[in-house]
């Protein structure tokens, strides 16, 4: 199973939390907190797994997801977007997209944890 995780995430709260669930889960996390050049550094670090949120400063996760599709090296990679707002909208927004798995702030640990393992071993969202 894959361990690294690149966590997409403007929020300090969040990304602190996460980490911490992740890392005691024994995930490598590194974490990154804008849009702008999100996608190179997805491409440079090779994560695992992707967990992106949707609203980040200089692009939208919704943009940056649809690059990792279109790019030959991310198009299959398991992305986890995270948003506050979790309107029908932006679900199908994300699944038209190809994210891998939707969820709703705030969540819990367990929820974290379950979607994070789940992708890992190649488990899709139940559509």
């Amino acid at each position: 199973m894959g361990k690294r995780v690149l966590l997409i995430e403007d929020e300090p709260n969040i990304i602190e939390a996460i980490s911490f669930i992740l890392s005691r889960d024994g995930w490598d996390v590194d974490t990154h907190a804008n849009g702008i050049d999100a996608v190179d550094k997805v491409i440079a670090r090779q994560p695992d797994l992707v967990i992106l949120d949707v609203m980040l400063p200089g692009r939208s996760g919704f943009d940056i997801l649809r690059d990792l599709r279109a790019h030959d090296g991310t198009a299959e990679l398991p992305v986890l977007m995270l948003t506050a707002r979790g309107q029908t909208k932006d679900r199908e927004t994300a699944k038209a997209l190809g994210v891998s798995r939707f969820m709703t702030k705030p969540f819990s640990n367990a929820e974290v944890l379950e979607s994070v393992r789940s992708l890992a071993n190649g488990v899709e969202a139940p559509q």
